[in-house]
């Protein structure tokens, strides 16, 4: 029986056609996003951000501290612009020396602190932190873009619009690390904290004061004041590698809360039974904000920039026939985008959310995990192997033995401590595997559990390499969307598909693939100003620049 306490909704859609890599790989940012459930939390609490340090030279270098009251906690970002050679400038991880390095501090630090931080922040990896560290950052300039901006400033106007547009940042995260790396505060110090204890909370506050920082400095080097509207369309960038794809299988519990979030939001705004004539004129308006900023995204590489130029084209097609005065007219809108690209069924699902926050953002509430697997193991080696035969028939599929579903093995780098993709059969290394083919392994269980009846804690004892696998399976009746449905060490497997999922629900958008294993991303584009939390604050799906 549904509980009469919340909202109507449709069926989900079912995890077999959600978790597929091909989908995961075609999500947009959604207002569920983590960003943009941060922002409204400032908004709500009319954050003020105070800048209490300012210590720049004429070439932008020094330091700044940024602090500000959140959930009844005070923060503070402690910033630090050095001088780096060209020959040093590098997004690559192996990367030693950055143009800025920033800690997401707690509370508001002493003279004595921000020394200790100035010091530490630029060396990063090989310095140490303590627990009043929450967030370590570093980032490089868009030398072109910072550049123009500057000069532009000292000659007493604005900068080009076309190449705020095209860019999108002044500057480009190259890691935002939390969750105790390097001697930071473990994540568990502040969870519960509020405003704080929402997923990559820490993380997302960090990258929006970054962005204010940015901006800040162009102003400072170049002695000028930013346009509101251009400042409000440069966001921050980021260089993500394949370190951030493993998370989404080595966290079942939060991939599945994530989804299921995002699933239960598309289907209670499918179950809308009419829509008022403000809400059509709504989507509509929204509808061609996206063809908008579909025009505006421009990338490199030319298959991803054919891939681009094909979905406006699609998406133009899915807005004409957009009809919304019907009965449930959002569950027909996604029906009537069934059999077009996943792209146009990704961005319809975004853009159908987006007008109805007090319908679904109390879902963001749901986005955590703040106890880990709640699930019984299962009792015994049949209702195991029926589990099995339920849950998980794409893991069977697979002959793992043929060099295409195992072309690839997933590793941490002894120099970085970084997880990476090697090629099973042309490189070394497959001996030092990580246990991310978790598909390959449900397998593996299954053909061991035939002709098996026991208890599992028996059969367990007897083979423990399979402990892994069986609970997996044991979590995927609880957490239905917490496995990814495809085989991750397949020679077709990429990882910019797990890269573009993860970092859509941080909020990202205009994603520059370098390859299928690292994209340049854009954050906080069209987020509202530190001056800006109040009404209309939470405005910024897709943003379009406004000339």
């Amino acid at each position: 029986m549904r509980d009469e306490a919340q909202p109507p909704q449709t069926a989900l859609r079912p995890p077999e056609e959600v978790m597929r890599l091909a989908r995961m790989g075609s999500m947009f940012p959604t207002r569920l996003s983590f960003l943009r459930s941060l922002i409204r939390r400032l908004a709500a609490e009319k954050v003020t951000v105070t800048r209490a340090v300012w210590q720049m030279d004429a070439g932008g270098f020094g330091h700044a501290v940024y602090s500000l009251r959140l959930g009844g906690h005070e923060y503070a970002l402690v910033a630090v612009s050095s001088d780096l050679p060209a020959d040093q400038r590098t997004d690559r991880v192996i990367a030693t020396a950055w143009d800025s390095a920033f800690v997401l501090y707690d509370g508001i630090p002493e003279a004595a602190e921000i020394d200790r931080i100035i010091a530490s922040a630029p060396r990063q990896e090989a310095a140490r932190f303590t627990e009043r560290d929450l967030i370590l950052s570093r980032a490089n300039k868009s030398l072109r873009l910072f550049a123009h901006v500057t000069q532009a400033l000292q000659e007493g106007r604005q900068p080009d619009p076309e190449m705020i547009r095209n860019v999108g940042y002044l500057m480009r995260t190259t890691a935002v690390y939390g969750n105790g790396k390097f001697g930071i505060a473990d994540r568990h110090l502040i969870a519960q904290r509020p405003g704080l204890e929402g997923p990559f909370a820490a993380e997302m506050l960090t990258v929006w004061l970054i962005r204010h920082f940015t901006h800040d400095l162009a102003e400072h080097v170049g002695g000028g004041r930013l346009d509101r509207a251009l400042k409000r369309h440069l966001g921050i960038g980021n260089a993500t590698g394949l370190g951030m794809a493993p998370f989404l299988v080595t966290h079942p519990v939060l991939l599945n809360n994530w989804m299921q979030a995002r699933e239960t939001a598309l289907a209670r705004v499918r179950a809308l039974p009419r829509l008022t004539s403000a809400q059509q004129d709504r989507l509509h308006l929204l509808a061609a904000r996206a063809a908008a900023h579909l025009r505006e995204w421009q990338v490199p590489d030319p298959a991803h920039q054919a891939r681009i130029v094909a979905l406006r084209g699609d998406w133009e097609t899915a807005c004409n026939a957009l009809d919304l005065s019907g009965l449930r007219p959002l569950d027909a809108a996604m029906h009537r985008v069934k059999a077009a690209s996943l792209d146009v069924q990704e961005l319809m699902a975004g853009l159908i959310l987006e007008p109805f926050g007090d319908l679904v953002d109390d879902l963001a509430a749901t986005m955590g995990d703040p106890f880990g697997p709640l699930c019984a193991p299962l009792p015994d080696t049949v209702e195991l192997r029926a589990r099995i035969t339920s849950d998980f028939r794409w893991a069977l599929a697979p002959d793992y033995d043929a060099p295409e579903a195992c072309g690839q093995f997933w590793y941490v780098s002894a120099a970085k401590q970084e997880p990476r993709l090697g090629r099973r059969f042309a490189e070394e290394g497959a001996e030092q595997e990580t246990p991310l083919d978790i598909g390959r392994r449900v397998k593996a269980l299954y053909q061991d559990l035939e002709g098996e009846n026991a208890l599992l804690s028996d059969f367990l004892s007897r083979h423990p390499d399979h402990a892994l696998a069986a609970e997996r399976v044991a979590m995927a009746g609880r957490y239905p969307y917490g496995e990814i449905r495809d085989n991750l060490i397949a020679e077709d497997c990429l990882p910019i598909d797990m890269l573009r999922c993860k970092l859509a629900f941080f909020g990202a958008a205009k994603f520059d693939p370098k390859s299928d294993r690292w994209t340049r991303i854009t954050l906080c584009q069209g987020a509202p100003l530190a001056d800006e939390l109040g009404p209309g604050a939470d405005d910024w799906w897709l943003p379009v620049f406004a000339s």
